[in-house]
């Protein structure tokens, strides 16, 4: 385990309030629209914003909170942080998009965010689920379901993409909570009602 040094932990803390700053709940705001954890699903993300602001605002929502995971792993990376840590940035961050501190800790799937870290710890790693994602969707026209098939498959392309095992674990646990915060979708398709998308 590297040793954790101020420099770390500031770049853990400003991940963490990255990651908190809910661009659907602040974009429906500023575009005079309800706060879209009281719409819809009730989840503050890109598809829940498509479906009470439209196309526009949700791609915004979507490129903010892919960014929000690319970015402070890149800082902590171009502050010479190793593989474990920049592991632990991209957990704090999407910690931050899960539990947001500047927003009653009501936040989002995560999906977005965790994207952008893998796509900042791994280039072919987030490429990898991007294409489990894909797959899934094309072959069951089902959102949920993809999310959960690529945050199932994840740490198992990380057992040949990622050098650290302690990584690998951190990385785990990202994908242990993408599929927690997706459980009532899981209650739903095991019950046959959840709905395709287009």
């Amino acid at each position: 385990m590297p040793e954790i040094t101020l420099l770390a932990l500031a770049v853990l803390l400003g991940a963490y309030l990255i990651g908190s700053l809910s661009s659907a709940i602040v974009l429906c705001k500023v575009a005079g629209l309800p706060d879209p954890r009281t719409q819809g699903s009730g989840n503050p993300g890109a598809t829940n914003v498509l479906r009470i602001g439209g196309k526009k605002l949700a791609a915004t929502v979507l490129v903010i909170d892919v960014l929000k995971g690319v970015i402070p792993v890149v800082i902590g990376r171009l502050l010479g942080l190793d593989i474990v840590l920049l592991t632990m940035v991209a957990l704090l961050a999407f910690l931050g998009h899960l539990y947001p501190v500047f927003f009653q800790f009501k936040g989002g799937k995560g999906v977005a965010t965790a994207l952008g870290a893998f796509l900042a710890l791994s280039p072919l790693l987030a490429l990898a689920g991007v294409l489990t994602w894909l797959v899934v969707f094309i072959a069951t026209r089902i959102s949920s379901l993809s999310a959960i098939c690529a945050a199932t498959l994840v740490p198992v392309y990380s057992l040949w993409l990622i050098d650290s095992s302690i990584a690998r674990w951190i990385i785990l646990v990202i994908a242990a909570l993408l599929l927690w915060r997706h459980r009532g979708n899981i209650q739903r398709l095991l019950a046959g009602e959840e709905k395709k998308s287009g």
